[in-house]
């Protein structure tokens, strides 16, 4: 172990051991209350930019796994935990925890108050940090903290999407022999998703509910969509601030009316924007995996995982072109719309979870029993409508 430290803009400084990759990295420092999962968590592109600090009080007990990752590498700019385990201890790890961040360059500080620091992240909001494992000076690293760039207005979704279009075939199957995996519907439809920080669960569970996915840039134009023949045009989660993206919503605003549309966190605040609306930066985030939401069209309450530090103002949005669906019960922020003429709809949480409950796996169907319904009343992409379909 090495000595470690967190340096926070404010001048709070966090002296620890160090674990992971022998490194300084700099990002906003923010926090998730989830139990389990690091390492979906670890993987997640949306906390591209980002030091994560982890409430969880032992991480790293039962190692790392190729199948546990959520991407094709840890997206997350540095560690912060209260007990940071050497020991890997399940059936299932195939390396630890600290080896698989620092082949990443990843750094961890460990033993360090991580609750006293998430409480002054609560009650002063998110700030950027520096977390160093080198022999470095407090003073410096809050002075660097102070340089970094900030989170508001900050494009990463190009950073971390897909350079080329690809296509992804695999389905949910069980983690453990005891697991019941319902068998996947026959696939039906062919989905466009757009890769903003893409996990793999969703595209799973894209394929699992019955599509067959074609992932596609960031930047892919609406034409160059619909050269592909879409059924249904879907939207991912990402990191950074969605504001900047005002490319990626004129050709949202395009694609609306012409396909089914579905749209998860970043992918919602997007089709926010496409739809004239306006996000604002939430003082410390949603991040976590037992959040409470109300379905307002059902009446019920789903617990569901999250991972955003903004928000789509429901003030911005006409009420004449959407419905309100979803609410946080924390905070009343919105968590999702639905279009009253287009087959449009979107949640800012993450129904995919993985890691957290699976209260909102049906989402995927609903989008599955949209392209059904679009394609019943005469719709479809316009290279079928020329051929007859």
């Amino acid at each position: 172990m090495n000595p470690a430290v967190l340096a926070l803009e404010d001048g709070t400084v966090f002296e620890g051991h160090g674990f992971g990759a022998r490194a300084q990295r700099h990002g906003e420092v923010v926090f998730n209350t989830a139990i389990t999962g690091y390492q979906e968590i670890f993987t997640d592109p949306s906390y591209s930019g980002q030091i994560v600090i982890l409430t969880y009080p032992e991480i790293g007990n039962y190692g790392a796994n190729d199948y546990d990752c959520e991407s094709r590498q840890p997206f997350i700019e540095g560690l912060a935990v209260r007990e940071f385990s050497r020991v890997a201890s399940n059936w299932r790890s195939e390396e630890s925890a600290n080896q698989f961040l620092a082949a990443a360059g990843i750094p961890v500080i460990a033993g360090i108050d991580t609750r006293a620091l998430v409480r002054h992240l609560r009650s002063r909001g998110v700030m950027r940090g520096v977390l160093s494992t080198e022999p470095s000076d407090p003073a410096d690293l809050v002075e660097k903290a102070r340089g970094a760039p900030s989170m508001a207005g900050l494009e990463l979704a190009t950073r971390v999407s897909t350079g080329e279009p690809y296509r992804w075939t695999r389905g949910v199957s069980p983690c453990s022999p005891s697991e019941q995996v319902e068998e996947g519907a026959m696939r039906r439809h062919h989905v466009v998703a757009y890769d903003f920080g893409i996990k793999r669960n969703i595209l799973r569970r894209l394929v699992h509910a019955g599509a067959d996915v074609t992932v596609v840039p960031a930047t892919t134009s609406a034409e160059d969509v619909l050269a592909l023949e879409p059924d249904g045009v879907f939207l991912s989660n990402g990191p950074g601030d969605p504001e900047p993206l005002r490319y990626q919503a004129e050709q949202v605003r395009k694609l609306i009316g012409k396909t089914p549309i579905f749209g998860i966190c970043l992918g919602h605040q997007i089709l926010g924007l496409a739809l004239g609306g306006r996000t604002y930066k939430l003082r410390f985030g949603h991040r976590g995996a037992n959040h409470p939401v109300l379905n307002q069209v059902t009446g019920k309450v789903e617990i569901t995982s999250h991972n955003h530090g903004f928000a789509v103002d429901p003030d911005s949005l006409n009420p004449g072109d959407v419905d309100l669906t979803h609410v946080n019960l924390n905070d009343q922020t919105l968590e999702g719309f639905r279009h009253r003429r287009h087959p449009v709809f979107c949640v800012q949480y993450h129904p995919e979870a993985s890691p957290g409950p699976h209260d909102s796996h049906y989402l995927f169907d609903d989008f599955i029993r949209l392209m059904d319904d679009f394609k019943s009343a005469g719709g479809g992409h316009p290279g079928r409508r020329q051929s007859g379909e």
